[in-house]
């Protein structure tokens, strides 16, 4: 099996799986409990929040666990608007996730929403953005970095531009996909949301960086865990898990980074020997590591993508949220990849698990079954 299709969801590292067993079976205490056994579990917790805090450049008391993104992206855009009084405007971009997207879109009303244009590469314009923000704008929503394309957003300098044309304006960074792949600093940024299997963590955990002073209403309500600001028996063997994997790829970050790339160019360089074969995004070494997105004339993509199962090699079509949903593609529509370009395209993205003979095997594959499909071209 070629697993390449690691932005939808990633293998757990051994370590985060095993750590997250003895949270089960051993340390299994829920640590909002009054005896030792639970105390030392909750210590664990706060060590496991301080060392999250610290790969983004933050404060420990400034990370509120949550189930994943989709809840992180949610809590982000309602816990903020909820803590405010009156309307204005939410800027969102139009290739944003659908957990930002359409949280965004269901505040119309209370709230005029403007969609941030992207470039041909799915970045967004920065200058094009800046102009559109004044003081009326409430909340902007910006990805770290393109779930489809890999383009990184340059979010320095909207952050920027957003706090010099509206201060009372917060900034929440989607870092589902960017998240230890592409570095980060939470100064330029009010609230950033990350999701634990997207980085080798089990499913079901995430977190969400809230800036200290940020005014924020929080999330679910109940038993008042996560300083009153997300209720819900805490996720330890989640958190746990989570941490181990972070405490791995804070041991081989640059390694991993430096992997993840040079498999990403091997493959690209690969994919457009094929004729009628297009990139969509980045020029490969300008986006994130581990995301490509290629389009193959002549071929349905999902037709691809089944051909390509039978062989054992995995790769997807877009957003795993999406995968089902029919119609145009919205986040290469944005882009201006229409037509046969978007009915083509297939997104490639890549682990520590991959390796660098699996991009020519994957290649070659995908050579053979374009020279077959494209034999039945609709005319």
């Amino acid at each position: 099996m070629i697993y390449l299709d690691n932005s939808a969801t990633t293998r757990t590292l051994d370590i985060a799986a095993d750590t997250a067993a003895q949270y089960m079976k051993a340390d299994f205490f829920n640590p909002a409990a009054a005896y030792s056994a639970a105390v030392e579990v909750e210590r664990n917790i706060n060590s496991a929040r301080a060392r999250l805090a610290n790969a983004i450049h933050a404060q420990s008391d400034e990370i509120i666990y949550t189930s994943g993104g989709t809840e992180s992206n949610n809590t982000a855009i309602f816990g903020a608007l909820r803590a405010r009084r009156g309307g204005g405007r939410i800027i969102v971009g139009a290739t944003e996730h659908p957990s930002v997207y359409e949280a965004a879109m269901s505040m119309k009303g209370p709230y005029v929403i403007n969609e941030a244009r992207v470039d041909k590469t799915g970045a967004y314009d920065v200058n094009m953005l800046a102009q559109s923000i004044a003081n009326d704008v409430a909340f902007v929503s910006v990805m770290q970095v393109n779930n489809e394309t890999g383009a990184i957003n340059d979010i320095p300098a909207i952050y920027k531009a957003v706090k010099q044309r509206a201060p009372m304006a917060i900034m929440h960074v989607d870092g589902v996909q960017g998240f230890l792949k592409v570095p980060f600093d939470a100064r330029y940024c009010d609230m950033y949301s990350i999701s634990g299997h997207k980085f080798h963590a089990p499913k079901g955990v995430g977190a969400l960086y809230v800036k200290r002073g940020t005014r924020f209403a929080g999330g679910q309500i109940g038993g008042g865990q996560e300083r009153n600001l997300r209720s819900g028996t805490t996720n330890t063997p989640g958190i746990m898990g989570m941490d181990a994997a972070i405490g791995y790829y804070a041991e081989n970050i640059d390694n991993i980074r430096q992997r993840l790339m040079n498999m990403k160019l091997r493959l690209a360089s690969n994919l457009t020997s094929i004729s009628d074969t297009f990139i969509n995004g980045p020029a490969p070494e300008l986006g994130a590591p581990h995301i490509l997105n290629v389009s193959f004339l002549g071929v349905r993509g999902e037709v691809l993508l089944h051909a390509l199962e039978e062989k054992g090699i995995y790769v997807s079509t877009g957003s795993a949220c999406s995968a089902h949903k029919k119609g145009k593609n919205r986040i290469l529509n944005a882009m201006g990849v229409v037509g046969d370009r978007q009915e083509g395209a297939i997104r490639f993205s890549l682990s520590m698990f991959n390796t660098i003979e699996e991009m020519d095997i994957a290649a070659e594959e995908i050579a053979a079954q374009l020279a077959f499909l494209r034999r039945f071209k609709r005319r």
